[in-house]
């Protein structure tokens, strides 16, 4: 979603920043001043999309969210109390997108979630400056990572919730482990793309593991195995598919690069396990696809002992 600069209206204790206002006006407001005819926030948010708090605890009131556009994003970043809580919003609307900077609410908007990455990317390439590319890279980062299926050692930093990308989660949390992995390898190659950089990096995915490890001394052990399993990749039949844990285990498997993993269960069943686990089998990242067996392979009969309602899926995320 993008938006012009004519489109954002900015408001303060005394309402619109406007074209033409004279009242507490500033250098720094001026720059960001509005042609629009809306005078106060009640006027400024009808019909809106996206509106971003930081003011204070009940400054959105219940006309203002019922005014907004359909499916409208509500960052109310105000602390300890946001201008509207989520509560109240889901009695006003069903369809909106929230966001607060609270830890006991959904989608917390913390600076954790990016600034100590940020250096580490910057640091690690002796960037000469953080610049927007970069900025805009652990964004993607971020986003690119709420939209990942969560696996099982993560769930962990989500009180044993695994969630799905949507309304309730558009951001990972803090303690997400995978942070450390996504942000400063985005940061870094952004730098080097941009020209920031005063050292490169030439095997991001090596950095990235490199990183990993620094937050798990076992993952250094498995490291050197992950690696030579890499260097020979194989096709992996994981039978009872149709089970949950199997599934996300074969497409851990696939996402660390190790092989193929072949799914063997029923169509129907696979496909309804994985809508209720929130594993989208459509993405890149985990579609499936139905191959046939390669010549000289075992035949479908001698692994499957019901044959005529089971089918086999691959995982295309490696070119085994």
């Amino acid at each position: 979603m993008g938006f012009a600069p004519e489109n954002i209206i900015l408001c303060d204790t005394k309402g619109v920043i406007y074209q033409g206002r004279t009242e507490g006006m500033n250098q720094w407001k001026s720059a960001h001043a509005a042609k629009t005819d809306s005078r106060s926030l009640e006027e400024a948010m009808k019909g809106a999309d996206v509106v971003f708090g930081l003011s204070q605890k009940g400054a959105f009131t219940e006309a203002m969210i019922r005014s907004m556009a359909a499916k409208p994003i509500i960052f109310a970043m105000a602390n300890p109390d946001p201008e509207i809580t989520p509560e109240e919003v889901a009695l006003i609307r069903d369809d909106a997108i929230m966001a607060t900077g609270r830890s006991d609410y959904p989608n917390q908007v913390n600076n954790v979630l990016g600034f100590p990455y940020i250096f580490r990317g910057a640091l690690d390439v002796r960037a000469r400056q953080i610049n927007d590319a970069m900025k805009i890279a652990a964004a993607q980062a971020l986003a690119d990572l709420a939209r990942e299926d969560v696996p099982d050692d993560v769930a962990a930093a989500y009180q044993g919730n695994r969630p799905k990308f949507g309304a309730q989660y558009i951001i990972p949390v803090p303690f997400d482990p995978r942070l450390i992995s996504a942000i400063p390898v985005a940061v870094a190659r952004a730098a080097m793309e941009s020209g920031a950089a005063q050292r490169d990096i030439t095997d991001l995915d090596a950095y990235g593991r490199e990183l990993s490890a620094r937050r798990d001394p076992i993952a250094a052990t498995t490291q050197g195995i992950y690696d030579r399993v890499r260097r020979f990749p194989k096709r992996v039949v994981f039978a009872e598919a149709e089970e949950e844990q199997v599934m996300r285990a074969a497409i851990s498997f696939c996402h660390q690069g190790l092989g193929t993993a072949i799914l063997l269960g029923r169509d129907d069943v696979i496909r309804a396990t994985a809508e209720k686990a929130g594993i989208d089998l459509e993405r890149p990242a985990s579609r499936w696809s139905m191959p046939a067996f390669p010549p000289g392979s075992m035949p479908m009969s001698t692994i499957s002992t019901n044959a005529c309602s089971a089918k086999a899926f691959c995982c295309a995320t490696c070119s085994a």
